[in-house]
């Protein structure tokens, strides 16, 4: 990578976005923090990132659920820095209610899908795009597209069909897109973490301190936006140069099967 290199992470000012950002920024790069709506977490994001070594963060609005907001943001970026180099495929939600599956519905299947899977295949079209047009001039090292995804891409948990049906299809996704964009050298890889301390998680602390300490984690703690952040630096700094369509685990043994 080069000092003009740039980082794109959604959801980037809270959770494991900032734990991305936070190594991200440690590696030199320019970064662009996406947030939906708190603009204040995501300011705060880029001065840590400022702090920690990151030449330019800057914080932009977008919610990448929606299409259009989702093109205006790539085109904003590459208007801003001329070109991207990374991007972190992150942003996404939680059911705001644990159904079970056979009471699931329909608004809740629809905002799972659509912040979870439909969101990310379109904006990665753009982001796409983008990479592609610039491959021709391209003198940095290989771009990389990253999508976080979840042990819920394979791991059935019927309180929370839609979520899971959603990182199951962004599992597929990332790999469609590692074979498309193969020819133009452009990196694809999938981040699968567990369970992982953050807001998201904090209303099910309990439950899983007591499943963890039973071991339901064979590494017996939560694990944290740290790792995550850890995992992705190293991908983006070229430790994986024959790497794309893979799957990084980061659940402490969580999906291991056991007798």
């Amino acid at each position: 990578m080069t000092t003009d290199s740039v980082a794109v992470v959604t959801g980037g000012g809270r959770g494991i976005g900032r734990g991305i950002v936070e190594h991200l920024a440690g590696l030199g790069l320019r970064l662009v923090v996406n947030y939906r709506a708190d603009a204040d977490a995501a300011e705060a994001t880029c001065e840590m990132a400022r702090r920690k070594g990151s030449p330019e963060a800057v914080a932009i609005q977008a919610d990448v659920s929606d299409l259009g907001q989702g093109r205006a943001l790539v085109n904003t970026i590459t208007e801003h820095f001329g070109h991207i180099d990374y991007w972190v495929n992150n942003a996404g939600v939680a059911p705001l209610i644990r159904f079970g599956l056979l009471e699931t519905t329909p608004e809740s299947w629809d905002r799972a899908l659509g912040n979870n899977l439909r969101g990310p295949f379109f904006l990665t079209q753009a982001v796409a795009a983008a990479m592609i047009e610039q491959a021709p001039r391209r003198v940095r090292p290989a771009s990389q597209i990253l999508f976080i995804t979840s042990v819920s891409s394979e791991m059935a948990s019927i309180g929370r069909g839609e979520y899971c049906v959603a990182k199951a299809g962004l599992s597929m996704v990332a790999r469609l897109f590692a074979v498309r964009l193969a020819e133009f050298g452009i990196l694809v890889n999938e981040i699968r973490p567990g369970i992982i301390a953050t807001d998201m998680t904090s209303s099910v602390k309990g439950v899983y301190d007591e499943k963890i300490a039973e071991g339901l984690v064979p590494i017996r703690r939560w694990g944290t936006p740290d790792d995550v952040g850890r995992a992705v630096a190293s991908l983006v700094s070229g430790a994986f140069p024959f790497s794309t369509g893979s799957i990084f685990g980061l659940d402490g043994g969580l999906s291991i099967p056991r007798l």
